[in-house]
């Protein structure tokens, strides 16, 4: 049994276009741009291209690890991650440019042809399966976009975000909901609810009481 073909292709599709974009628009960036602060504490706009290239490079060797047959961490350690990212953060716009040409034409070799098989094999992400590697990519690539280019001329919003990607950030992040809230119970713009349950500022501010969210669901169990 192969995971279902449609919803693999188009994350393929806008994970690739999302890659694009970005790559476009930091091009179009000066060095003291990726130096300045991003919206995520601690991290300058170089850290979050770095950590873009991080996770890609990361989905990228489960790739692999699934042609083999293996089930390999998707990080050596926590450590070794952050470690990454620091080395990474301080590159050109030309040394994150090449970076992330050469992660894009990698993942593009590599990553499996819709409806084949190997998505269904294991994966070192979560327990699951090859597709949920893909998914994470997704997810990271978009919302990072937009973590990346805050601040700059090239800025993008959450209308980046594409109905298909906001109905998967609502299932995936629903977890995040204290037990016996639901996204419905939330009050706001439904792309705005998304961009709450991802941890950003919504363009337009949610209305009434807005719960506490939990940690971000690769740090628990899914429900």
């Amino acid at each position: 049994m192969t995971t279902s073909t449609a919803p693999i292709a188009h994350a393929l599709a806008d994970s690739t276009a999302g890659l694009d974009a970005l790559l476009a628009a930091v091009r179009q960036l000066t060095d003291e741009h990726l130096a300045g602060p991003s919206p995520l504490a601690g991290w300058t706009r170089g850290h979050v291209l770095s950590h873009i290239a991080g996770i890609g490079s990361a989905m990228l060797g489960q790739a692999h690890a699934a042609e083999r047959g293996e089930v390999v961490p998707v990080y050596a350690s926590q450590e070794a991650r952050n470690a990454g990212i620091e080395a990474g953060a301080g590159r050109s716009v030309a040394e994150h440019v090449a970076v992330l040409e050469r992660l894009r034409t990698d993942l593009a070799q590599t990553w499996p042809a819709p409806g084949s098989p190997l998505w269904d094999a294991p994966s070192g992400y979560r327990g699951g399966p090859l597709s949920g590697c893909l998914l994470a990519w997704w997810r990271e690539v978009r919302i990072h976009g937009v973590d990346a280019l805050a601040g700059t001329p090239q800025a993008v919003g959450y209308e980046t975000w594409d109905d298909a990607l906001c109905a998967h950030l609502r299932e995936f992040l629903a977890v995040r909901l204290p037990d016996g809230v639901s996204v419905a119970d939330v009050d706001g713009d439904p792309r705005d609810v998304v961009a709450w349950l991802a941890g950003r500022i919504p363009t337009t501010p949610l209305r009434g009481a807005v719960p506490e969210l939990g940690p971000w669901p690769s740090a628990v169990p899914a429900r």
